[in-house]
Parts: C-alpha cells; sequence; structure tokens
C-alpha cells in the first residue's frame, strides 16, 4: 500500500462530511496515537513515561520539517488564538490587516494595541476580504512593521499569495494564520516569519495542537510578553529560586509546558501528512473542491469563491438566494451533510480522502433542494 493509499485509508469519518473548514474528524493514525498515549498515562508502567517527555521534541521536528523552519524555531500552543495573540503583543509598530479576517487576528492586534500602546492595527481595505499583494503595496505606510494575513481566508476560502506579499513588503514581519489550510494547501510558509496554526482542521489531530514558528527575525524583533518560567532556556531547566530573564529564542514564547498527549497527535498528522507530501495531497482537495463546484453548477447555485485553482483551496462557498437559503440547509440536514451555513452563505469544505459516500449525500441533498420548488 503507498504512502497515499494509506493516507486515505486514515479517513473514517461518517459519510456526509463536509466540514473540514470548521474541524477535521481524526484520523487513524492520530486516533491510534492517542490510544497508546492514553494507556501509557493511565497505567504509569515504571520508565514507561518518558516516551510522553519526548513528543515535544518531536512534534517541534515535525513542523520544522513541514514548516520550512528549523526545530528551534518552533514551540508548541494551546491553540492558533494563543500563538496569535503571543505574535501580536510581541510587536513594536503598526500592523497592516484587513478588519474582515476571521477574529483571531484582529482581536489579537486591538487586544494589544488596548493593553500596551506600543503597537496599532492599521486596517487594509480589501476585496470582500481577499486580501492581495497589491492592496497591501498600494496600503503600507511608514509605521508599518509588520503584515499579518490568513493563509486561507475562512469565509471565502481565497489564498493568499504569500510569494507576492513577500516580495512587496520588504523585510518588514510578515504573520500568516495557517489554520485554515496548513495541510490541505501547498504554499510556500517558510516565507513568512510567523506562522500560527492549530492541528483541528485539515490535519486532522484534534483541539489543543497549536504552534507557532518564528523565523530568526522575528525573534530579534518581537518581545515575548506572555512568558513563563520554560522560556529562560531551550531546556527542560526550572529556574528554582530567580526569575531570569526570557532566552532569545522561540521557546521564550511558552507560558507552561506542553501536553504531551496533545503534541503526540499533532506529530503524527503532520508526520503522515510529510510522507504523502503536501503537493499531493493539495492536487486530491483541489480535484474534490472542482466537484463540488461542478455539482453547484448543475443545480444552478450560485459559487461566490473563486473558482482559479490558485486561489482556491478545499472551501467552495455557496450563496443561494435569501428566500431559499433555509430550504438548502434543510436538505443538506436531511440528507446527513454536514456543512457550515453562515452570513447567507453555506461553505462546503471537501477534504483528500472525501469518499464517494459523502459526494452521493450531497448530490442527493442538492436533488432534495432542487425539486423542493427552487428550479419550477
Amino acid at each position: 500500500m503507498s504512502a497515499l493509499d494509506t493516507y486515505l485509508a486514515g479517513f473514517t469519518e461518517e459519510p456526509g462530511f463536509l466540514d473540514y473548514g470548521a474541524f477535521g474528524p481524526m484520523s487513524a493514525a492520530v486516533a491510534a496515537e492517542m490510544d497508546w498515549q492514553r494507556e501509557v498515562l493511565a497505567r504509569a508502567r515504571f520508565g514507561s513515561t518518558a516516551a510522553l517527555l519526548e513528543q515535544d521534541g518531536r512534534a517541534r521536528a515535525a513542523l520544522a520539517d513541514a514548516l520550512g523552519f528549523r526545530p528551534d524555531q518552533v514551540v508548541l500552543q494551546p491553540n492558533t488564538s494563543t500563538a496569535l495573540m503571543h505574535a501580536m503583543f510581541g510587536l513594536t509598530g503598526g500592523i497592516l490587516l484587513s478588519p474582515a479576517e476571521f477574529p483571531s487576528l484582529p482581536f489579537a492586534a486591538v487586544r494589544a494595541e488596548q493593553s500596551l500602546s506600543v503597537t496599532a492595527p492599521i486596517w487594509l481595505e480589501t476585496d470582500h476580504g481577499r486580501v492581495t499583494p497589491g492592496q497591501i503595496r498600494d496600503q503600507l505606510t511608514s509605521t508599518t512593521v509588520a503584515v499579518a494575513v490568513s493563509l486561507v481566508d475562512a469565509r471565502t476560502g481565497f489564498v493568499a499569495d504569500l510569494e507576492g506579499i513577500r516580495d512587496v513588503i520588504g523585510d518588514r514581519v510578515l504573520v500568516v494564520d495557517a489554520v485554515q489550510g496548513f495541510g490541505a494547501v501547498d504554499a510556500p510558509l517558510e516565507l513568512a516569519d510567523i506562522v500560527a496554526g492549530g492541528g483541528q482542521k485539515w490535519l486532522r489531530a484534534g483541539w489543543g495542537t497549536g504552534y507557532l514558528a518564528l523565523s530568526d527575525r522575528a525573534v530579534e524583533r518581537l518581545t515575548p510578553v506572555f512568558s513563563g518560567y520554560p522560556g529562560t532556556s531551550e531546556e527542560d531547566v526550572i529556574p528554582w529560586d530567580e526569575v531570569p530573564p526570557p532566552i532569545r529564542a522561540a521557546a521564550a514564547f511558552r507560558v507552561s509546558g506542553p501536553d504531551p498527549l496533545a503534541a503526540a497527535r499533532l506529530a503524527a498528522a503532520v508526520e503522515e501528512v510529510t510522507e504523502v507530501g503536501i503537493p499531493v495531497i493539495a492536487e486530491r482537495v483541489a480535484e474534490n473542491a472542482l466537484r463540488v463546484i461542478e455539482l453547484a453548477d448543475e443545480y444552478a447555485l450560485t459559487v461566490v469563491s473563486s473558482r482559479d485553482p490558485a486561489e482556491r483551496a478545499g472551501i467552495v462557498v455557496l450563496e443561494p438566494d435569501p428566500d431559499q437559503l433555509t430550504a438548502l440547509t434543510a436538505a443538506l440536514h436531511n440528507q446527513g451533510v454536514a456543512v457550515t451555513s453562515r452570513q447567507g452563505r453555506v461553505r462546503v469544505a471537501p477534504h483528500a480522502g472525501t469518499t464517494e459516500d459523502t459526494f452521493a449525500a450531497l448530490r442527493a441533498a442538492l436533488t432534495d433542494y432542487a425539486t423542493s420548488g427552487r428550479l419550477r
């Protein structure tokens, strides 16, 4: 069995799940990892708990390989939002970002301004939330020290052009919220200075699996505002009877020790993705997203997300007539199709392992929607 076949066999969710933009059911590899970790934790056989302490390094090594960073540039976090708080509170100067980003980014920027008054959001004007290099270039100011963007926009599925953004911002700090794309989008994340994300969506690692990757430039320019005792050394040294300053490294952005079970789940998820190759997975995701678009066209549903393969990931956004939204969501619900319905739109998010049974359920739901009066 090839690595891709093994990866695809690890999709064990019930048919009808098309909501990876919200969360991803754990893969078989991650579930197996959790089972043996639970056994170790429950029984605590003599010497066995040492394996738990190795999971932080294992996860950081796996992330570094996949993201294009060094292991010492990666630190585990409880979630994406916490990682972004570290980044925004650590910057000094103006941060250019769109107010239409998923709330984790603008909230972190505004809370940092309100609390420390050493940074301030500079609100980027966009085309319906789509952040492009041209818009950023035209709105950079002399006070802009950083640009923050989502790898994939949560509402439109639009994929940011990281190469183009890197070109126009020069040596300013580039912050990327990668949670909505890492593991399903082939993107040059190594061009970013700060990558924040979590494994609960496309990586299928479950919640509590956040991470923060910092380039050497980011480490030099950021202040580790929230830095606990593990942030004083890259080694597991507890600084008894003193409070030394944070180390000048990504490790400074730790408040406490990582959850070894979460680290193990994240490591297993990233390792299986790396084994297959993100480009291979991204191609499958793109093919399945195209199938959703073709079904939407067949049933005369308006697709408002991009049709350009270079601009879309695994998210397809449908916008029925306002008076037909309830009929569409009801049809999807009745066929057991899991999607996200929000602000008058329906977000459909397949993954590489989405099955024929799931596409059949989607077709059945759209047929029900059509015959309920939509196309009469």
